[in-house]
């Protein structure tokens, strides 16, 4: 008999800009269970948004730049991942702001790690029991070197204008390089964005993905020019993509 699958790991990004607090509690949450990222400032909370699926952000108040409240707002008008926002500042009106940015929870510093742990256990919770919102563009039809590829329908058109069938997890794949076009993603990446680690653990799965893919949209699968292998990389979509939030609009083309 297998042994059943191991359920998907929350994976954290925590943004702050002292090196040690960011250390210590990626040290503290891994050994609790989670993955972790990290990032020191809202250029690299951006970087690591956009490379990985992240279940929650613990995000400081305080930061160089563009400041807590500021990140919370633009990651809340984007999307609807939970934020647990970290603070010097004591006041009642700053818990308040933070709040009212979109935060799902606030706690001041200094604080005890297992208090932040208690609180981002807390907030996963009640975020995985409310409905999920519909990702942003899942009506957008995405083209590249002739492909067209429709979000909505899940559905793969051949330069020529054919069908093509994909398993759902080939799928995700394409869905990840067609987000993510020109970009090397590892396998760890591949995986946490296509959610692979819900069911097969082990990276050779995302190798025996893309080689399917590869057969359906490459003239040559042995040379692969679409989807190219990163000596110790990962793989990388060369194409370039159009977005089209009308299916409308790129059938015409």
């Amino acid at each position: 008999m297998s042994a059943p699958a191991p359920s998907a790991t929350p994976h954290l990004l925590v943004v702050d800009d002292d090196r040690e607090i960011r250390d210590l509690l990626g040290r503290f949450l891994k050994k609790h269970g989670y993955r972790v990222t990290t990032a020191r400032d809202g250029k690299d909370m951006r970087q690591a948004l956009a490379d990985w699926q992240i279940d929650l952000v613990v995000l400081d108040l305080m930061l160089p730049g563009e400041d807590g409240l500021a990140l919370c707002r633009d990651l809340r008008a984007r999307s609807n991942i939970p934020v647990v926002m970290l603070t010097a500042l004591k006041e009642e009106t700053d818990r308040i702001i933070g709040l009212e940015m979109g935060a799902d929870d606030y706690l001041p510093k200094p604080f005890n790690p297992r208090e932040l742990l208690a609180r981002v256990k807390a907030v996963l919770r009640r975020t995985k029991q409310a409905p999920a919102a519909a990702p942003a563009g899942t009506g957008a039809v995405l083209r590249f070197a002739g492909w067209k590829v429709d979000l909505a329908r899940r559905r793969l058109d051949s330069p020529q204008g054919l069908g093509v069938d994909l398993t759902a997890g080939e799928f995700e794949l394409l869905v990840a390089f067609v987000q993510h076009p020109q970009r090397v993603l590892s396998r760890d990446q591949l995986l946490d964005l296509t959610r692979g680690r819900e069911a097969v653990p082990f990276d050779r799965s995302v190798d025996n993905q893309v080689s399917r893919l590869r057969r359906k949209i490459e003239e040559d699968p042995g040379r692969p020019e679409l989807i190219k292998t990163v000596r110790g990389g990962g793989y990388v979509l060369t194409a370039t993509v159009e977005h089209h939030e009308d299916p409308e609009e790129a059938d015409t083309r």
